[in-house]
């Protein structure tokens, strides 16, 4: 059987360019190159044709072949490139949409502001300090003398450059926040009542209760008439906002520096509710705060008159505080960035 590909070619471009859409176009490939289409035909006659004839035959056969395969990869091209462009044009609003993941706030920084929250209403402004401080707002000025074991090495970050003010003193990472109440100090007149949040930084060993950087917040209210029975007061409401009306808590005689007299501040177990159980040693309390008067030899450190003011401080920490809100064991949970827990909060 003999085949004329001239005339053949020219049908195959003519119905290449009347088809429109994929159905004709599938059509069309089976036509063609299907099991039973015209391209298998001429395949199957090769073997009535003559040695002369066969390879003339089959080289035909296979540029048809190439030539409608390349025809309709092309096509399918163009569908998809219309297609593509109608998806663009067209919205189907019945189609689910795609859930975003939104984030939240840290657990620690909701404490945080959950406790500002709480000083503000009585009356507290929230202020701010630097992370990097002089060694005489760090010690010095509360009354740390230079023997103390907190300037040690060990428990304090050095840094290398110098303090500008005061002579051979270097800067340091703060330690604690009560530097931000030299700074309040030396910059306002009482009266003031104000909380500082913040970092600080210790060089302790990471385990499940130290980490070599926490958060504290550090309170002080001063004027010319604060006493003591203030200080009870003020924690006694912060505690009670921030674990409820039924908190059982205690105050012991403790040691402070820059306040005097000074005292800690015990909650009743929140897991045995006094009884005693492992977490609390058996005693039935935890330690939550330290507190106390201001030392007279700070407001010194400030330039405040001799004897016109009084005040008092406090100081506590966000990670211990959280946990034992929360009921968490494990400090470093707050810092492994583990999805499954922050989700929680």
């Amino acid at each position: 059987m003999s085949w004329n590909f001239e005339e053949i070619n020219i049908t195959v471009q003519k119905e290449i360019q009347e088809i429109s859409d994929e159905i004709q176009l599938e059509s069309f490939r089976i036509k063609y190159l299907g099991r039973k289409g015209l391209i298998a035909d001429m395949y199957a006659s090769l073997s009535s044709l003559s040695k002369e004839e066969k390879p003339l035959m089959g080289k035909n056969a296979n540029i048809l072949r190439n030539t409608i395969t390349t025809f309709i990869e092309e096509k399918k091209k163009v569908f998809r490139a219309e297609q593509k462009k109608a998806n663009r044009s067209f919205i189907d609003v019945t189609i689910p949409g795609m859930e975003h993941s939104v984030g939240h706030k840290h657990i620690l920084t909701q404490t945080i502001e959950e406790m500002c929250d709480i000083f503000e209403k009585l009356g507290f402004v929230v202020q701010e300090g630097p992370e990097v401080e002089t060694e005489f707002n760090n010690f010095t000025a509360l009354n740390i003398p230079e023997d103390h074991p907190s300037r040690d090495g060990f428990d304090t970050f050095y840094l290398e450059q110098k303090d500008s003010n005061q002579k051979d003193q270097n800067l340091v990472l703060r330690s604690h926040t009560s530097p931000g109440q030299i700074r309040i100090m030396k910059e306002y007149k009482p009266p003031l009542a104000v909380v500082i949040p913040g970092k600080v930084y210790r060089p302790d060993a990471v385990d499940a209760s130290h980490s070599f950087m926490f958060h504290q917040i550090e309170g002080l209210f001063v004027d010319t008439d604060v006493k003591f029975s203030d200080l009870k007061g003020i924690i006694t409401v912060f505690l009670k906002k921030l674990f409820g009306r039924d908190l059982e808590m205690r105050y012991r005689p403790h040691f402070f520096p820059f306040t005097e007299p000074s005292a800690e501040v015990d909650i009743a177990c929140y897991l045995c509710k006094g009884k005693g159980c492992s977490v609390c040693g058996r005693s039935g309390w935890l330690e939550i705060m330290g507190c106390g008067m201001v030392h007279p030899k700070v407001f010194e450190a400030v330039g405040y008159p001799k004897g016109k003011y009084s005040g008092l401080a406090f100081g506590l920490g966000v990670e211990r505080i959280t946990m034992l809100k929360y009921g968490i064991h494990d400090i470093r949970m707050f810092f492994e960035n583990d999805m499954r827990f922050v989700r929680q909060f």
